[in-house]
């Protein structure tokens, strides 16, 4: 399929204390796969666990992946320098990404949360922003975005939970949550 570079590309953001901001994301990237764009999705957080998107992502086209993180969750009360790092590392990544020209989508998963928890700084994510091509469509996940965030965006959806399996008990499963 040939590839016709996006004209206009937004910034959105999915947060919120609900679930699906992650599954929204990548259900993007799987629409613009299907439409022969090009995207690349920057995991900021999550290290090598094996979350079952990337299984597939390598079989489709046009997709790429980073991840930046270890398998074991952040503390946010005892970020360490390690982590710290890792972060920085992913909002490089995403510079290169963002400015290589190589891409019509980049998703940052869970940069807000990174964010919210000090391991970047805000003003290097609007800066990011400010320095997007115009034809690069953007897309920022986690819970807690910042508010110069959300007014910068084009779009923001705030998941909202309402009733969530794990407060009877049911853990992730395997192809559904993870």
């Amino acid at each position: 399929m040939k590839n016709e570079p996006l004209e206009k590309g937004l910034v959105e953001v999915f947060t919120g204390s609900g679930k699906g901001k992650t599954s929204a994301a990548l259900g993007v990237v799987l629409r613009a796969a299907g439409q022969g764009l090009r995207s690349h999705i920057i995991y900021f957080m999550k290290g090598e666990y094996p979350y079952g998107e990337r299984k597939v992502f390598p079989l489709l086209p046009n997709v790429t992946c980073q991840s930046f993180g270890h398998e074991d969750f952040v503390d946010p009360n005892n970020v360490k320098e390690e982590e710290r790092q890792q972060a920085k590392e992913g909002l490089e990544a995403a510079r290169q990404a963002l400015a290589g020209g190589d891409y019509d989508l980049v998703v940052l998963d869970e940069i807000n949360i990174a964010v919210a928890w000090k391991l970047i700084g805000i003003e290097e994510v609007l800066q990011l922003i400010e320095d997007k091509p115009q034809n690069v469509e953007l897309i920022l996940t986690g819970r807690h975005a910042d508010q110069r965030l959300i007014e910068r965006a084009d779009l923001v959806t705030d998941m909202v939970e309402v009733k969530h399996p794990f407060r009877k008990g049911i853990k992730a499963r395997r192809g559904i949550d993870y």
